[in-house]
């Protein structure tokens, strides 16, 4: 019952690669090495893409979580902190290195709170659907307002001149994370696959499976690799 579905490894990792590309590429424009143009056309929406994955997979993988352990909400909320806290270490590195955009709520801010308020909708099915339409829907609507005071940042509400390197606020992108909920349970129903499939990719299995440490890592190794070639 604890065996891991490679075909969410091996999607995980594939994410993972698609990251580090987008990295790449937004770190030779951020040292005006290169320019790529990452902030429009088909590289943002490759970064979004890339997103989406990564996001809607904690959906699914809470719902595997859910059916195969007995987790208490301290638990979720255990686990929730401690990615959140990461996020918090790549705003102090951000805010002490970098000369502009330090990362206020980035990816892994929004993951480590989406974990804690996910498992609240661990038990429902059908309202994950609704509501996940609902708050992605309401989210692309406050990308048209700005307000005077940066408090509500994490929801979606920017302030004038707001400007960060990674943002990813509640709305839209908790809808995401209800509708991999939701489709975990259409296709893991009690934590068991419902189709058949036969993947295995073992570099990419072995990426999804260590994300959170490659992204944690992968930047800085980027970094010294451009400043000793470049």
């Amino acid at each position: 019952m604890n065996e891991r579905y490679l075909e969410i490894d091996i999607l995980r990792g594939a994410a993972v690669v698609m990251m580090i590309l987008f990295h790449l590429l937004f770190d030779l424009e951020y040292f005006n090495i290169y320019n790529v143009n990452v902030y429009d056309g088909f590289w943002l929406y490759f970064a979004r893409a890339t997103a989406l994955i990564f996001i809607f997979l904690v959906g699914v993988s809470l719902t595997l979580v859910y059916y195969r352990k007995n987790f208490g909400f301290l638990e979720y909320f255990k686990r929730g902190s401690i990615v959140f806290f990461y996020g918090l270490l790549i705003t102090l590195i951000t805010y002490l290195f970098l000369e502009r955009g330090t990362i206020i709520f980035g990816i892994l801010h929004f993951i480590g709170i989406s974990i804690i308020l996910g498992s609240l909708f661990l038990r429902f099915k059908n309202l994950n659907l609704v509501l996940g339409a609902i708050l992605i829907s309401f989210g692309f609507y406050l990308k048209n307002f700005t307000v005077s005071y940066p408090w509500l940042v994490f929801l979606g509400l920017r302030f004038e001149n707001f400007y960060t390197l990674d943002y990813f606020p509640l709305l839209p992108w908790f809808g995401v994370t209800l509708l991999g909920i939701y489709f975990g349970k259409v296709l893991y129903p009690k934590g068991k696959r419902r189709f058949n499939i036969s993947l295995e990719n073992k570099y990419l299995s072995y990426l999804g499976r260590h994300s959170l440490v490659i992204y944690l890592l992968h930047q800085p190794i980027l970094v010294l690799v451009i400043n000793l070639f470049l």
